[in-house]
């Protein structure tokens, strides 16, 4: 009967540790552009407004304008 303990305690054990790698991706650093330029034209997207100019889609956020795909 103590065996069966002992077993048991063991399989318990090994279900709980895990054989996976801890995966890190690193997402790139965005530009952010502090102000808008004069030529910018305002686009509302599914209700959402997006800031288009240099052939880019900008959205506004704290820091500045950020490029964002449509």
């Amino acid at each position: 009967m103590r065996t069966l303990f002992i077993i048991i305690g063991f399989v318990i054990t090994l279900s709980f540790t895990s054989c996976a790698r801890r995966l890190v991706i690193a997402t790139p650093k965005a530009t952010v552009v502090r102000v808008a330029p004069k030529n910018h034209k305002i686009i509302v997207v599914k209700g959402k407004r997006y800031y288009f100019w240099n052939g880019r889609h900008y959205k506004k956020t704290k820091q500045g304008f950020v490029v964002v795909k449509v």
